[in-house]
């Protein structure tokens, strides 16, 4: 899940998009916001068309790193950012890093093995 490449981009992102930076179906970020409150992006038009800024794609990398990365169900995913929202995003950004940097090592690793 490559999110630095659109960070600062762009002030609205479309729901397709989104869905695309996650690896997720657009009904699967229409289900989580109906079950996380705090999940609600801008929509504008007669069409209601959704409109993601960067916080609400904040709140999406938490969901996604409970339910997806974790594999919490969404029960118990809500509990944990109602009773620990600190922790919870601290996880998450951890959990970034950390595969950040695996991601860095391979690719070196796959470069020592090319010049071997």
């Amino acid at each position: 899940m490559a999110l630095n490449e659109y960070k600062s981009q762009k002030l609205y992102y479309t729901i397709k998009e989104v869905a695309e930076m996650f690896g997720l179906n657009e009904s699967t970020l229409r289900y989580w916001e109906t079950e996380f409150p705090f999940l609600r992006p801008k929509t504008s038009g007669p069409a209601k068309v959704r409109q993601y800024q960067e916080k609400d794609i904040e709140q999406i990398k938490l969901i996604h790193n409970l339910v997806k990365v974790r594999g919490f169900k969404l029960a118990a995913a809500k509990k944990i950012i109602n009773n620990n929202r600190d922790g919870a995003d601290k996880t998450a950004d951890v959990l970034g890093r950390l595969i950040a940097v695996r991601d860095e090592l391979m690719a070196l690793k796959r470069q020592m093995d090319f010049l071997q």
